[in-house]
């Protein structure tokens, strides 16, 4: 009789940790409640904790990042006559969804309301069940060289540090499987350092108030950016553990390194407080309070964006721009300078036409999709007019605000030929009427900012309105 293959979840069946998965649903699910995990587990244990959690929360199991060779390879010890068996330390109530959902186990052991099954409980399981060496073992972390050790041959998948020198002292090691793409490239994925470019509007208030000149404010305003940029990675991570799911029904924001398990969660969750606190240590030591002031109010907003307002139809679109704008305002703060009420209202109703853009793109994703409303957002595909109307409005208004502008009288303050920055006016014009045609088209980046800095004509758009106001100075 051939030995059975008992085969772990979390980072071996699939890229991911179904208790973490749980933990971020909940929280989004029941942000008020937040505490409650920590509460079932101090007072129960992981077992305690899983249970509540499983009770509270359901999971699309057909969505989960799974590791397709090594199903592919179960797949082949089956139909060879071997036994498949799922071990893991999840709660029974999602491993058991994910046997039903791929067909190829023959039983399931997991985690119920009294044992937590990893590591020495997994093993006293199997061992219990099949005898000393009489399985084999797969597995992917430290938990799992208990069980090895019980094992007959032990196969190791994407292996955390350290885990195959440990588990090659136990001399059953058949085969190491490897899939992991290369770290650099997840990492920037992850951080979202294309995201970055957005931090460069902490730059307008210096190139507004005429301040290049000026090498300490130049260096205060670069500390400013990458202060901004930390505590921005630090969301976007926070963000994407948050909507696991929903990115995974996502054609584009499935293959974001965490949705799609490149990035262990685990990481996500340490980096995220581990960024922050780099970008206010920055903020701390080196700006002004004011800039702290902004920053803070700016994590603030992002957090309550992730929890709750990104589902509320236009209150979603109105804190974007507001996000936009705040990275001005913080500019502003960092140089000791006041953003100007021409200036904030420029970006307000510019920023507020991009956030539309971005919600028509995926409004209008969803109608070619054949759906009726967006997931994870409180649009209707019908709605795809009004957001057109609004945002076209409001990019329209940000023009007239700029032509407001050059009248004002501390405009010609600041320029010798105020005139010449009527050149920008119409560029703008054509760039906002044509951005729309290309969402229109269903041809624009989730992120119009993003296409933006790779699109040749909005690059060509940029130098023109710099040439303008150059020329005015």
């Amino acid at each position: 009789m051939t030995k059975p293959i008992v085969v772990d979840l979390d980072g071996t069946l699939i890229h991911s940790d179904i208790l973490v998965e749980s933990g971020f649903a909940f929280v989004r699910s029941f942000p008020h409640r937040f505490y409650k995990p920590l509460l079932w587990l101090s007072r129960g244990g992981k077992p305690a904790l899983k249970s509540r959690l499983a009770q509270y929360v359901s999971i699309d199991v057909t969505t989960l990042p799974y590791n397709t060779q090594i199903i592919a390879w179960l797949e082949e010890m089956r139909a060879a006559g071997r036994s498949i068996v799922l071990a893991t330390a999840s709660h029974e109530s999602f491993a058991h969804r994910i046997s039903e959902y791929l067909g190829i186990f023959d039983r399931v052991f997991a985690t119920d309301e009294q044992v937590n099954l990893s590591s020495h409980r997994k093993r006293e399981r199997l061992v219990a069940e099949y005898g000393e060496k009489g399985f084999d073992y797969v597995g992917n972390s430290h938990d799992d060289i208990a069980v090895w050790q019980s094992a007959d041959r032990a196969y190791v998948v994407n292996p955390h540090a350290g885990v195959v020198r440990a588990a090659a002292k136990g001399e059953n090691i058949e085969q190491v499987f490897e899939s992991r793409p290369p770290s650099h490239k997840v990492w920037a994925k992850a951080l979202r350092l294309h995201q970055w470019l957005k931090n460069l509007l902490i730059f307008v208030p210096l190139l507004a108030g005429h301040k290049l000149d000026s090498p300490a404010l130049v260096g205060l305003a670069v500390l400013a950016f990458f202060a901004f940029g930390l505590c921005a990675s630090s969301v976007y991570l926070l963000n994407d553990l948050l909507d696991l799911e929903d990115d995974r029904h996502h054609p584009v924001k499935r293959k974001r390194p965490l949705a799609a398990g490149t990035m262990p969660l685990l990481w996500g969750v340490a980096l995220c407080p581990v960024l922050l606190a780099a970008a206010f240590g920055i903020a701390l030591a080196f700006l002004p309070w004011r800039f702290n002031a902004v920053l803070l109010g700016y994590y603030a907003l992002t957090l309550a964006y992730s929890l709750v307002l990104k589902r509320r139809v236009m209150v979603d679109v109105v804190t974007l721009a507001a996000l936009y704008t705040t990275r001005i305002i913080a500019g502003a703060a960092a140089i000791s300078v006041r953003p100007t009420f021409w200036l904030l209202a420029f970006s307000m109703f510019f920023f507020l036409s991009l956030a539309l853009v971005k919600r028509y793109t995926e409004l209008h994703a969803t109608l070619s999709a054949g759906r009726e409303k967006t997931r994870g957002r409180g649009y209707l595909a019908s709605d795809l007019s009004v957001v057109s109307s609004l945002g076209t409005s409001s990019g329209y208004i940000s023009v007239l605000v700029l032509a407001l502008y050059i009248q004002d009288q501390h405009t010609a303050a600041l320029y010798r030929h105020p005139q010449y920055i009527w050149i920008a006016c119409p560029v703008m014009l054509y760039w906002i009427s044509r951005t729309w045609v290309i969402a229109h088209r269903g041809k624009m980046n989730d992120d119009p900012i993003v296409f933006a800095a790779r699109d040749r004509m909005s690059l060509l758009v940029v130098a023109l309105c710099a040439f303008a106001f150059w020329l005015a100075a």
